[in-house]
């Protein structure tokens, strides 16, 4: 799993695993000098700006198992045992969009590369939603992960199918003067209905004028230079190519300063997804219960290890990005 708000100096990172304490990632020595042992050796070029942390424990399991981890990790709370009332906690990158959110276009991104459509393979008595996530926007709303990059796409750059200045100026321009329209043609509605109906409209027209300020800083924002791509097809078949493109929207996403905080899932509980391209076609999580065999445990390290070069891919694109600062 990996949250990132926009990003740090310092690279604080708490990973367990797959819930297990693993001696191919926990480095024998403290202090500034500790080791990379195998897993996090992909993070080499971060070692000075490193942290890693060991030996925290959240509250206790109510049962779900794996639903508490998911839900735990950004909210330090265990989910309710319920189907269909779902109750958790808001989750840490929520508070952070609380502030952040009001300086962009997009308080926050959610996103995974295991789709949030799930049922039957959930902890018993828990919502599969519990499994699915890690943001929480308040106690009882979860948010889900979109791992279509399309999608993606589409929220951060809308429906224009490229990233190009002008393309996106053109259509900003468009919806600006439709709004412009649609603002007259409603405050005159506003003047011939009685009280109760001019509350309503001047609640809608609250929305309106929100979808404005998005534009204006839309505007202002599609000045900044990016690299001209254009909209992607759908979901690339090679799980390495998914990931790379989920990271690089999350790239773009900080650059144009469309947002300031992404909550991103690698994979979700209980994933089955098969890790064939790096060798190991085994289901991820029955792998992670290796029962200390030297075969299973060889092939959840090679899966950790995986998803920390992935990792390392992001914070290397974020480096070589200039910031607002050039």
């Amino acid at each position: 799993r990996n949250s990132a708000a926009a990003p740090v100096r310092r690279l604080g990172i708490h990973y367990v695993p797959n819930g297990m304490a693993m001696k191919s990632w926990t480095p024998d020595t403290d202090g500034a000098g500790f080791e990379l042992t195998r897993i996090l050796q992909p993070m080499a070029p971060f070692h000075d700006r490193m942290t890693v942390v060991s030996g925290l424990n959240g509250v206790t399991s109510n049962g779900g198992v794996h639903a508490s981890a998911a839900t735990r990790f950004l909210t330090g709370v265990r989910p309710t045992r319920s189907e269909n009332n779902l109750r958790a906690e808001v989750s840490i990158d929520q508070l952070i969009a609380r502030e952040l959110g009001q300086k962009t276009q997009l308080a926050s991104l959610e996103l995974a590369l295991d789709p949030g459509d799930v049922s039957g393979s959930c902890d018993i008595g828990f919502s599969c939603v519990y499994t699915s996530t890690i943001a929480w926007r308040d106690e009882t709303t979860p948010l889900p992960m979109e791992h279509n990059p399309r999608a993606v796409f589409e929220r951060l750059f809308g429906d224009t199918g490229t990233t190009d200045r002008d393309v996106r100026l053109t259509r900003l321009r468009k919806d600006q003067s439709i709004l412009d329209s649609l603002t007259e043609r409603v405050a005159e509605l506003g003047r011939s209905v009685g009280v109760g109906d001019r509350a309503k409209i001047d609640q809608y027209l609250d929305s309106v004028r929100d979808v404005e300020r998005r534009i204006q800083l839309a505007e202002a924002q599609s000045g900044r230079e990016i690299s001209t791509i254009e909209q992607p097809a759908g979901t690339p078949a090679s799980y390495e190519e998914h990931a790379k493109l989920m990271l690089d929207l999350q790239v773009m996403a900080y650059q144009t300063d469309l947002t300031r905080v992404s909550t991103f899932m690698l994979a979700r509980e209980l994933s089955g997804r098969t890790y064939a391209e790096i060798g190991v076609p085994d289901s991820h999580h029955p792998t992670s219960h290796h029962r200390n065999d030297a075969v299973l445990y060889e092939k959840i390290t090679k899966i950790n290890e995986f998803h920390t070069t992935l990792y390392a891919y992001f914070l290397e694109r974020l480096a070589s990005t200039p910031d607002g600062e050039g």
